[in-house]
């Protein structure tokens, strides 16, 4: 096995654990990274981006057990738990139709750095704007378990900007959510949970198709940068969850719009 490919395996799912739940775009930073690292002469790599999200999930839902599977339980006789899981239900609808429906068309036209550094641009100053909109304002919800059906049907509407490459899924969700009145700290868990459905089936049907492609060679790279993006993502929900509880999002906004406008200047002539 090839110790670079390794490495370069290691630095992917770095990437993708340290942004799957910032609002800075994992998808357009692993565009981004493969591109810097030449991992798509990797013949499996575009499989090893969609596998790689799973332990980012399962960071999720290894960090949040006693939740989800405590709502889970306790769904069929629980009101407050079954709201939970029909909420989350409400807001993965959305994406999950468009993006079924527009999946070729997102992969094959929009998966590039340039639509990623734009989008990274527009993003941030959409944070700001937000940002600014909702700055000394009461949060109305200040748990996931307090949200309702159609803040739901927002937050889940909203999450359609992320099926372009570089706006953030986690950006998209938290930003509807506060722009609906969510406190920061319930905006992010339900982004949170909302990504356990949205990308379990996003990423298991990618690798569904992709199921004749994989061998036996290909799984200390898969299994490193699984393993990496599981640790990192463990570490980032920990440290994101304390940073919104006493802070905004609008040092991420002025990452995007930097890192964004380095990207346009890097690729305007390629």
């Amino acid at each position: 096995m090839d110790a670079l490919l390794l490495l370069k395996a290691a630095v992917m799912g770095l990437v993708e654990g340290a942004t799957e739940f910032l609002p800075v775009s994992s998808t357009g930073h692993l565009i981004v990274a493969a591109d810097w690292l030449g991992f798509h002469s990797y013949k499996n790599a575009e499989t090893f981006e969609v596998f790689i999200q799973l332990g980012a999930i399962l960071a999720v839902v290894w960090l949040y057990r006693a939740k989800v599977f405590g709502v889970l339980a306790a769904a069929p006789r629980d009101r407050n738990a079954r709201q939970l899981v029909i909420n989350l239900m409400i807001a993965f609808l959305p994406a999950a139709v468009v993006g079924f429906l527009a999946r070729d068309f997102i992969k094959e036209v929009l998966f590039n750095p340039f639509t990623v550094a734009v989008a990274l641009v527009v993003g941030g100053i959409l944070i700001l704007v937000i940002e600014r909109w909702v700055a000394g304002r009461a949060a109305r919800t200040e748990s996931v378990d307090d949200i309702r059906p159609p803040t739901a049907l927002g937050v889940g509407i909203a999450q359609l900007a992320a099926l372009v490459p570089g706006v953030s899924r986690s950006g998209a969700t938290i930003m509807g959510g506060l722009s609906l009145g969510l406190s920061r700290v319930a905006a992010t868990e339900f982004s949170f949970f909302l990504s356990i459905p949205i990308m379990v089936a996003a990423s298991g049907y990618d690798l569904w198709k992709a199921r004749d492609l994989m061998g036996a060679a290909d799984a200390p790279v898969f299994a490193v940068g699984f393993i990496v993006s599981f640790l990192s993502a463990m570490v980032v929900i920990r440290a994101l969850i304390k940073f919104v509880s006493s802070n905004t999002f609008i040092p991420f906004a002025w990452y995007r719009i930097v890192f964004g406008l380095l990207l346009i200047g890097l690729y305007w002539n390629r």
